[in-house]
């Protein structure tokens, strides 16, 4: 069965946690995808401190730019795969297509097509960057922002469920079956 989430919200708010609440609760082999590269000391605590937090049985994969090959070699191979984080795996493309727009978004609808086209859950964690100010002094922050916020939307769009997680406490944005919950409706 393939089924799409995606959690957002602030760093430090609980996503990682509630992503892997919401693998438990489906049963099933798991996979977790692991978008960070240790690229400074600080950043390496920080993926050791995610490893222990992940309770047993998970199976890591390592995908800091290929994530959509990733995804695809998974087919078969396990029920519920957690992606953490999109916001990190953007970073990385930028750095590995000299922040060519046009290569980061092929890289992001190639994602979504592959996402719907393999018989996996997959639940997908975020950082919500687009609320606060615009970034006047850079380019390359205004690129990221905007690549986010796009990665955001498209998979919102294809998800069956959307959660926005603040203080540790999960809202639902978006179930399927239950839209006239949605903002809107």
């Amino acid at each position: 069965m393939n089924r799409l989430t995606l959690v957002l919200g602030g760093a430090r708010s609980g996503k990682s946690r509630f992503a892997l609440e919401q693998g438990e609760a489906l049963g099933g082999e798991k996979i977790f995808i692991a978008t960070a590269k240790p690229t400074d000391e600080e950043m390496a605590r920080r993926i050791e401190r995610h490893r222990r937090e992940r309770p047993e049985g998970w199976k890591t994969v390592e995908a800091p730019v290929r994530l959509a090959e990733a995804l695809q070699s998974l087919e078969g191979k396990g029920d519920v795969v957690v992606i953490d984080c999109f916001t990190l795996w953007l970073s990385n493309l930028l750095t590995a297509f000299d922040e060519e727009e046009e290569k980061v978004l092929g890289e992001i609808d190639r994602l979504m097509k592959v996402a719907r086209s393999v018989s996996l859950s997959i639940i997908a964690v975020s950082n919500e960057v687009g609320m606060g100010i615009v970034p006047t002094d850079h380019f390359l922050s205004r690129l990221f922002r905007d690549l986010s916020g796009t990665l955001h939307q498209k998979w919102a769009a294809e998800a069956d469920e959307v959660y926005w997680v603040m203080a540790g406490i999960a809202v639902p944005i978006k179930r399927k079956g239950h839209e006239k919950n949605s903002i809107g409706h």
